[in-house]
């Protein structure tokens, strides 16, 4: 084991270490989430014709330039435009084509009247709406009163208005959502290039946990850190396998972490990495021969499920070497988490994280350390939570252990009117197994490493966990 480490050396040695998954092509929901690593061009300009953005009729202008209630312009309609119509009515003067929101701009008009402006083909007062065609087909033809004048392309939507063929629809670097995957579908884009998720494997050490729902023994608990951590992975954006908890014996984890390389384009376990006699991560894996820390360049691009623990989906397990694989393990300064161990294993030199076995613990490390590998997977800028800075507020002055950088979980409010800064507010105590204060904050607060107490108004970096 090396000596103290400090957070950013820590971090700095796991960013060094992780490459952008390689780009490929995938269809659009496939892509949701991912990273563009190209610009998109437009192939068919939005919306592709001149269309109508309201239900009415589309006319000539000069014909209704004088329209009124009392004086409405009486046109002869030639026909009905429905979204999707190839054959289209010609408007000449004095006519006018019944139109649907969406449709094609008849050669021949210049603009729509809302059918709100007119008396809908009925002879009567001003109309409310059209009626259906397959109950009156007569609204296709006969005349309709217009009481309203309108201007030139007046509710009218230009062809590439929104955006134009050959223009850049979306550009390299962009994270793919429901918006951009719906401009990519409209202008016609069936897939698209992408740096995939990466797929992450979760698993928990020890065998005292027991999955949630079933009953606990004598010194038994349930296993929370495998469904925390896969639900953070979840949401820094990978797609993540939860592997059931694996028993305190170093040769099974060995054989669960390499059933799982075949799927894994990083793993991340939780306890086993402390000083215990039972610490199997560190015996499993400490000094083994092979990959070492940097220049790791991860591949793989798969998608999946939740899994399970028994690597049935592993391809030559027992037939081939065992991969080699090289995890160290470090003191860090830091509360809580000083414990920590990452490594590159397997032939695909795949990013290991070993993080602590207390659920907060383990979360923060997460935060610190995973979360901001996963995002450089991905190629996604800042690969860190974003930082503000607050006024403390609490009661008693706080104190801190000197030399270590600690993270107390907050509450964080953003500035009023007026101020310039937010405030935070320390939810639980500092120790690492308090999952309820977890669940209640929103933020880390960070106390330097030469800090040993920090009062009501001091001003503190703030890690944003939203």
């Amino acid at each position: 084991m090396s000596g103290t480490r400090s957070v950013d050396e820590h971090l700095a040695d796991v960013l060094r270490s992780v490459r952008p998954l390689e780009p490929i092509e995938l269809h659009l929901l496939d892509a949701q989430g991912c990273v563009l690593t190209e610009d998109v061009l437009v192939p068919v300009s939005l919306p592709p014709f001149d269309n109508s953005s309201m239900d009415g009729y589309a006319v000539r202008v000069a014909d209704v330039g004088k329209a009124g209630e009392e004086d409405p312009a009486v046109l002869e309609v030639v026909g009905d435009v429905a979204a999707g119509a190839g054959r289209l009515p010609e408007v000449g003067p004095g006519q006018a084509a019944r139109v649907m929101t969406g449709a094609p701009l008849p050669p021949g008009a210049e603009a729509v009247v809302p059918v709100e402006w007119t008396d809908g083909g009925t002879g009567a007062g001003p109309a409310d709406a059209m009626a259906a065609h397959s109950a009156d087909p007569s609204g296709a033809a006969g005349e309709v009163r217009v009481h309203r004048p309108v201007t030139a392309r007046q509710y009218v939507r230009s062809k590439g208005g929104d955006v134009r063929a050959g223009s850049v629809a979306l550009e390299a670097g962009t994270v793919l959502g429901p918006a951009q995957i719906g401009l990519l579908a409209a202008v016609g884009c069936g897939t698209v290039t992408v740096r995939p998720r990466p797929r992450v494997v979760v698993l928990s050490t020890g065998s005292e946990l027991v999955r949630p729902g079933a009953p606990l023994g004598p010194g038994q608990i349930h296993d929370s850190n495998s469904f925390a951590l896969t639900a953070a992975a979840r949401d820094a954006g990978a797609i993540a396998y939860r592997v059931g908890a694996v028993a305190d014996d170093a040769a099974t984890l060995r054989t669960v972490v390499e059933d799982q390389l075949v799927r894994a384009d990083a793993i991340v376990t939780s306890g086993g990495v402390s000083v215990g006699a039972y610490d199997v991560v560190k015996e499993a894996l400490t000094g083994l021969e092979g990959t070492v820390l940097g220049g790791a360049e991860p591949t793989g691009d798969g998608d999946g499920e939740d899994g399970g623990g028994d690597g049935e989906d592993a391809e030559g397990v027992g037939d081939t070497p065992r991969p080699p694989a090289r995890v160290e393990f470090r003191r860090l300064a830091m509360q809580p988490g000083k414990p920590q161990g990452f490594g590159l294993v397997g032939p695909d030199r795949i990013p290991l994280f070993a993080l602590p076995g207390n659920p907060v613990s383990s979360y923060v490390s997460f935060e610190l350390f995973v979360r901001p590998a996963l995002r450089a997977l991905m190629g996604l800028e800042p690969v860190t939570r974003r930082s503000v800075t607050a006024r403390l507020e609490c009661g008693e002055p706080i104190t801190s252990p000197e030399g270590k950088r600690q993270f107390l979980r907050g509450r964080y409010e953003p500035p009023a009117a007026g101020e310039e800064l937010g405030t935070v507010r320390p939810v639980g105590g500092p120790g690492s197994h308090l999952l309820g204060s977890l669940a209640r904050a929103d933020a880390l607060v960070v106390v330097p490493e030469r800090t040993t107490q920090v009062a009501r108004g001091d001003e503190l970096e703030v890690v944003l966990l939203d």
